[in-house]
């Protein structure tokens, strides 16, 4: 991989996030997609921050039993506690 095409594929992952968050304009998303679909490498980790994404999405769409919530919450303000003592 050339340092040109290397500069090129770093501007261009920096870009996926904003990609995956449909954050960016119509000009910017095809030119995304254009390279996507002419490189391979760019297009793996694409795959993957979009995998990351769907993992965490589906994570943090769960709650915490009601049990284990109000554990943490005394915990929190125990240390609340503590720290005002200081």
């Amino acid at each position: 991989m050339s340092h040109e095409h290397a500069d090129d594929c770093a501007d261009y992952l920096e870009r996926i996030v904003y990609f995956l968050d449909n954050e960016l304009d119509d000009a910017d998303c095809s030119a995304v997609q254009e390279h996507l679909d002419e490189c391979g490498p760019c297009l793996q980790k694409y795959d993957l921050q979009r995998t990351v994404k769907s993992v965490v999405a589906r994570a943090c769409s769960e709650s915490a039993p009601s049990e284990l919530r109000a554990r943490v919450l005394v915990r929190i303000r125990q240390v609340q506690v503590r720290i005002s003592e200081q």
